[in-house]
């Protein structure tokens, strides 16, 4: 395709919010943003793998083991969504793995804080999941067609994974006082960390204007953070839980509550590899890809052997 015509048919396409998709022409700096955002996102699905099936051997009952596992293998779907959509762009998935190991990618900063206790994982299903949410209900209408359409299986399923976890921490603040202590400290150690998943200030975001002007991005990260905390800190009390914010408070002419400040050295030690468990989810990371290296070598060799055969038969 002419370079010129693909530039301006390109242009048309963001400009009247249609989808651009794999075969399109699409300049190299919105080919390279998407592979960063998508891997980005599909590192965290699995990633995020890590922190809950921690748990699922000692969820309290049955039925929240059963509903802890379905939520593991809904983030390994979702991983594979993201990184099949990812694939459309050039990049191979062992290259994304490659890059993810080597440090060359990253996955959110929330997965490497530790989960101490069951109150945890409800933790983690309401602000974590709750989280993602925001971000990717918006992301339904992100300019690239494959990413735009993963989003929409992915964001049925979070929804659940917010409800289990909100069901979790629900059942403890009304419980005991020793579990709604649990309830507490859980909202206490990951309120800050998933206000820092949505990424830095604008205005210290090297990527919010290009992605913004792409339609990549639909939000920018301060306004979906705010979208977030205004949904979030209701529930907070409807729980009879304290945001541990003594800064809080809500502003009546805006509607909106405010916050006091993000530690925001704590999230770029994090993004850096200086976070609690860096190291650790990496190490697992790698342990199971080349543990996995039998199946993925089996798998093909399956391929290959029948692939003559169903070409015949096709």
């Amino acid at each position: 395709m002419d370079q010129q015509y693909g530039q301006e048919r390109f242009a048309t396409t963001i400009e009247s919010d249609e989808k651009v998709e794999p075969r399109d022409w699409m300049p190299d700096g919105y080919r390279s943003t998407l592979i960063r955002q998508m891997a980005q996102h599909a590192h965290s699905e699995v990633i995020g793998m890590q922190p809950e099936a921690n748990w699922i051997s000692r969820a309290p009952t049955l039925m929240r083991k059963m509903i802890l596992i379905a939520k593991v293998q809904d983030e390994a779907g979702h991983g594979l969504y993201l990184y099949s959509a990812t694939e459309t762009l050039g990049v191979s998935r062992d290259e994304l793995q490659e890059m993810l190991h080597s440090g060359q990618q990253k996955y959110s900063s929330i997965f490497n804080y530790p989960t101490l206790n069951w109150a945890d994982m409800g933790a983690i299903g309401w602000l974590v999941d709750g989280a993602a949410i925001v971000n990717q209900i918006v992301l339904q209408r992100t300019s690239y067609g494959p990413y735009s359409r993963a989003m929409v299986k992915i964001c049925k399923e979070e929804s659940f994974h917010a409800r289990q976890g909100y069901s979790i921490l629900m059942v403890l603040a009304q419980g005991s006082e020793e579990q709604k202590a649990m309830a507490q400290d859980a909202l206490d150690r990951w309120w800050w960390p998933s206000l820092m998943m949505f990424g830095p200030h604008d205005s210290e975001s090297p990527h919010t204007e290009q992605s913004m002007a792409w339609k990549i991005k639909r939000i920018t990260n301060d306004d979906l953070r705010q979208m977030y905390i205004d949904q979030t800190v209701p529930q907070a009390h409807y729980l009879g839980l304290t945001i541990p914010d003594p800064e809080l408070s809500f502003d009546e002419e805006t509607g909106h509550w405010s916050i006091g400040a993000i530690d925001w050295d704590e999230f770029w030690a994090t993004i850096k590899g200086d976070g609690r468990l860096n190291r650790e989810r990496i190490a697992h990371k790698v342990k199971a890809w080349e543990d996995g290296q039998w199946v993925r070598e089996g798998a093909m060799a399956y391929a290959d052997k029948h692939t003559p055969r169903l070409n015949k038969s096709a």
